[in-house]
């Protein structure tokens, strides 16, 4: 069965695991595990920021940060689009009891004068605007990446306003891969940064917020409170170390695999629309007689699985363990 599903259903290679059963371990909540803490002082220098907590998941990196940036009845500034908004079960509201203003872009991306016109004035009847959260490669996007010259448009909007930015990076590596860009210019932008390891980058678990080392301070505290402690959480950060020395280049080959299946998927007879692959990430639009659902019961049955994304949508993702011949398979499959 070739899993085209999600970037998350990676599977850890030989080596990885190999790098996983040969760590040094110790108690993370004591802040002596070695791994993690290696793993923590690595990203956090990657991005040219001061610290960096590991947690389970990029779901509890994006909550810890809106609960620090944020105080109950203030607002965040984000997509329609966004993952935090769409797919983090409510948690802004839950766990930071802060409402949303949304911005509608079909691709997610927010515009420097988004931000500026969604600034809530100084007044009594209205919530405070308390953060901007941005999501690059943007998911519901199709895996659209920002430009560094529009981050830094909205970062002198935030400046300006005294309003921390911050950045779900679930994908970020997919973006500074295909842009050429560097894990630094964005610590230089956000002021804190959540990254996935689990998506494209291929280890089994976890996700790093990395901010100043005041701010990872006050995120131990929260990461507490949400129940993220870990105990000998080494042998799934070594894990991520694997990924990040072995796996961020390679992100080039899942790019150029997803534009293949792009190109076949628009010569499709089911299919109206593809959006413009960037990344890893290929959303198909059905004409309007076609189920999707139906689209997808006739791609498992020749041994291809993808998703539903909305009405009339379909999402597939490249990773680590889709190869040419799967591709070559996909696209041979989808000629109907």
């Amino acid at each position: 069965m070739i899993d085209l599903r999600s970037d998350t259903l990676t599977l850890p290679s030989v080596e990885m695991k190999e790098k996983m059963l040969s760590v040094k371990l110790g108690d993370d909540v004591f802040g002596e595990d070695p791994t993690v803490n290696l793993l923590e002082q690595n990203t956090a220098s990657m991005f040219g920021m001061e610290s960096a907590i590991f947690c389970p998941s990029g779901t509890m990196t994006n909550q810890i940060a809106i609960n620090i940036h944020t105080q109950p009845g203030d607002e965040v500034i984000c997509s329609r689009e966004s993952h935090i908004y769409n797919y983090e079960g409510g948690g802004i509201a839950k766990n930071s009891g802060a409402s949303v203003r949304l911005i509608e872009r079909n691709n997610g991306l927010l515009k420097h004068e988004d931000v500026l016109n969604n600034i809530n004035q100084d007044d009594v009847h209205c919530p405070r605007t308390a953060l901007v959260a941005l999501e690059n490669t943007s998911n519901r996007g199709g895996g659209v990446c920002y430009s560094i010259n529009e981050l830094l448009k909205i970062k002198k909007v935030c400046v300006q306003s005294e309003i921390p930015l911050h950045l779900d990076g679930a994908r970020i590596f997919n973006a500074i891969v295909e842009k050429k860009q560097s894990p630094k210019s964005y610590g230089q932008i956000f002021d804190s940064i959540s990254i996935c390891l689990s998506k494209g980058l291929g280890a089994p678990v976890g996700s790093l917020l990395i901010g100043n080392e005041q701010f990872i301070n006050r995120a131990r505290r929260v990461r507490k409170v949400f129940g993220g402690g870990m105990r000998q959480a080494g042998i799934i950060a070594a894990g991520g170390i694997y990924a990040l020395e072995n796996n961020i280049d390679r992100l080039v080959d899942d790019h150029k695999r997803a534009k293949t299946i792009a190109n076949s998927a628009k010569k499709c007879s089911w299919i109206e629309n593809v959006i413009p692959v960037e990344t890893n990430i290929i959303v198909c639009y059905m004409k309007q007689d076609k189920s999707n659902i139906a689209f997808i019961d006739k791609l498992e049955k020749d041994g291809i699985k993808c998703i539903p994304f909305g009405e009339g949508r379909v999402r597939m993702v490249t990773h680590l363990d889709v190869s040419d011949v799967d591709v070559n398979q996909v696209c041979e499959k989808l000629n109907f």
